[in-house]
């Protein structure tokens, strides 16, 4: 399968940071309709990971518990990886008004990290979620995810 942009994913290798969550779900369900060779969810919820092993067993899955803060961690994960998808992010904007620290350790600081892990691992291409509420941010959230979107767009 094509993505639209010309990328092929047959035959690869992917990550996917936050990988146990909403979207992490539904787009390992999708890509495993290809002929990926493996997907390494990656997320920091155990919980997430046993319901997601148990709704989806496929041997090309493997979950890796890990946070997207601890860029060592991703540098493991990311090892022999072609492309990474980063999803995981703190959402929940009346948390991001109240813990902006902890949004932009992981919001951007982990954006930062997965970056450099997937530059240093070599990987082929990576994809980064944003929102909508990054294109004129009023909330931590927003600011948070428009600052990811600018460090990779500025790592191209």
């Amino acid at each position: 399968m094509e993505d639209g942009f010309g990328f092929e994913w047959a035959n690869k290798s992917i990550a996917v940071t936050g990988g146990a969550g909403s979207f992490g779900r539904a787009f390992v369900r999708a890509i495993l309709r290809e002929p990926v060779r493996t997907v390494r969810v990656i997320s920091r919820d155990e919980f997430k990971h046993a319901q997601m092993q148990r709704e989806l067993d496929d041997p090309r899955v493997a979950y890796l518990l890990g946070d997207v803060r601890d860029r060592d961690r991703l540098m493991l994960a990311f090892d022999g990886i072609d492309v990474v998808v980063h999803a995981a992010a703190l959402k929940r904007v009346e948390k991001g008004e109240s813990d902006p620290l902890e949004f932009v350790r992981t919001n951007v600081t982990g954006a930062e990290n997965v970056i450099h892990a997937a530059r240093e691992r070599g990987v082929e291409r990576v994809v980064g979620l944003s929102s909508d509420k990054a294109c004129v941010p009023t909330t931590l959230y927003g600011a948070t995810k428009m600052l990811a979107e600018r460090l990779f767009v500025a790592s191209n």
